[in-house]
């Protein structure tokens, strides 16, 4: 677990990987579209590993750092997500495929390049083998181009969405209980968080004979029964959690009433008195 303090001073707490001894440096933070949204959102790149952030926040709490009090008691978890999600959306539009056309063969370097964005020039170390899982490669000579290949994509998903089925039974009873339909249904709600619906969600409903709405009504049940508490996906670059379905349900039910701490004082001033009473003569 580490700490850092940002420009306007205010102080962050993050738990992350060790970048140990093959590591390079302590990571980099960087600023990505998130393949779903489009948003600008932050990831963790350490260790040649991509790392989305969660976001975690409960009231009246604060951390001990060393001989500071951080009033903020909120708690960011860097968590891997595979690169390949993120990259989708970039490679869709790296190919210029218009119609039938299968679309044209790029450059990795070439494909990264985005304006705004340069963050995507640090993931050209791993993204090779990566995107290869999902690309057709052409090597002349020394270079390889690459090109997206819906059916590998298909493929690869269709991989994500079984292991993440067999993962789902062993974390809880409840999903062995369940027909085998509504444990593929979630499976397919958790990649979903990770895609546009068009193609990608649709092509992998189509495969798996599943109904795309299905899975919105999933997704909404998941929103209302979701705790206040719990942590959110990929950080923005304001800070806030992504979460938008959450968000929105949040703000759709009553708001609640805030609780009055009756005889408690701010940690902050409990200091600050401690410290004036020890200034005082006897």
């Amino acid at each position: 677990m580490s700490w850092w303090e940002n420009a306007d001073g205010e102080i962050r707490v993050l738990i992350a990987p060790d970048n140990g001894t093959s590591g390079t440096a302590a990571g980099n933070l960087l600023s990505l579209c998130h393949p779903k949204s489009g948003i600008a959102t932050d990831y963790l790149f350490i260790n040649e590993g991509l790392h989305e952030l969660q976001w975690f926040k409960k009231s009246h709490i604060s951390w001990f750092l060393g001989d500071y009090v951080c009033e903020d008691g909120s708690l960011y978890l860097s968590t891997p997500v595979d690169p390949v999600f993120i990259m989708l959306p970039i490679f869709v539009d790296a190919r210029m495929k218009k119609g039938e056309e299968p679309g044209k063969f790029r450059q990795l370097d070439e494909i990264l390049y985005i304006e705004g964005y340069p963050g995507y020039q640090h993931l050209l170390p791993v993204l090779e083998k990566s995107m290869g899982i999902v690309c057709e490669v052409k090597e002349i000579g020394s270079t390889k181009f690459f090109r997206l290949d819906d059916s590998k994509v298909l493929a690869w998903l269709c991989a994500k969405v079984d292991r993440l089925k067999q993962t789902l039974l062993t974390l809880d009873k409840n999903y062995a209980a369940q027909d085998e339909k509504h444990t593929l249904i979630e499976a397919v709600s958790i990649v979903r968080e990770y895609m546009r619906d068009e193609p990608w969600v649709e092509l992998l409903c189509n495969h798996l004979r599943l109904n795309l709405q299905d899975l919105t009504i999933r997704a909404d049940d998941n929103c209302l029964s979701a705790p206040d508490n719990m942590p959110q996906r990929s950080v923005q670059e304001n800070g806030g959690g992504e979460s938008t379905n959450r968000k929105t349900a949040k703000t759709t039910r009553q708001a609640k009433k805030v609780k009055v701490e009756k005889d408690s004082h701010n940690i902050k001033d409990m200091f600050s008195r401690a410290t004036r009473s020890r200034t005082k003569g006897p």
